[in-house]
């Protein structure tokens, strides 16, 4: 059953349902974001853009460690990419990491370096929070449906009544 924790952990599942509502909304030439969990577990808006970025798992250790180290957002730059991560937490849980990978010709900039991401931070500041608060809402969502359903389990006969 052990080999199984990392997979259905709270973090894993939260970090993929964040991933799913999140990428729902993203402009298809827009930036490419990239949710990872804390064991590492990747979920990127965008498959062949992020195989194109090609990270190194250094690469992403260093930006989770700077992360973890306090230093947030971290902003850097991969290949052809200004990228911008953060960490996701929610009010119960640091569920792992927020990256933001912005092209200039997603974005419309005439350079997009860490300069220029560091100018246009309030608005990237602006989505990394909105990632967060829609991770906030999901673990909510969550924990009401997990004690309705003990609720349930408690008092069969409430379910029997209900019909």
């Amino acid at each position: 059953m052990t080999m199984y924790n990392s997979i259905f952990s709270r973090n894993c599942v939260l970090s993929e349902q964040t991933a799913r509502q999140v990428f729902n909304v993203l402009p298809d030439q827009g930036p490419m974001m990239v949710i990872m969990d804390r064991d590492g577990h990747v979920w990127p808006s965008d498959s062949e853009r992020f195989s194109n970025l090609n990270p190194s798992e250094a690469v992403l250790k260093e930006l989770c460690d700077k992360i973890d180290d306090g230093a947030e957002p971290v902003v850097g730059q991969v290949g052809d990419y200004s990228i911008v991560a953060s960490q996701l937490a929610t009010d119960n849980c640091n569920c792992g990491y927020v990256i933001i990978a912005l092209r200039k010709e997603s974005i419309g900039l005439p350079k997009c370096g860490p300069e220029s991401t560091l100018a246009n931070m309030d608005l990237v500041e602006i989505i990394l929070n909105a990632v967060s608060l829609i991770a906030r809402l999901i673990e909510k969502n969550n924990l009401l449906y997990e004690h309705q359903v003990n609720q349930y389990r408690a008092n069969p006969q409430t379910v029997a009544a209900s019909n």
